[in-house]
């Protein structure tokens, strides 16, 4: 993708990299001005699946009672 790009881009290599520079950055500025945002509205990332009192199962294995730091 980056040799087609390279290749059809017009100009010497410093005006190629100058305008792969400027792709690039606009590409970035455009995830995080619409994409993202859209994104976060989608996706349930204010939704808890864990409520107090739940458990661990006891067949996903053996799960320690304190940190691993305090044994």
């Amino acid at each position: 993708m980056y040799g087609a790009l390279w290749r059809h881009l017009p100009g010497p290599r410093w005006f190629r990299a100058f305008t792969l520079l400027c792709l690039f950055l606009v590409a970035v500025w455009l995830c995080f001005e619409y994409f993202f945002p859209w994104l976060s509205g989608v996706l349930p990332l204010n939704e808890l699946t864990v409520e107090e009192g739940d458990t661990v199962p006891e067949s996903l294995g053996w799960v320690p009672a304190a940190p691993i730091w305090r044994l």
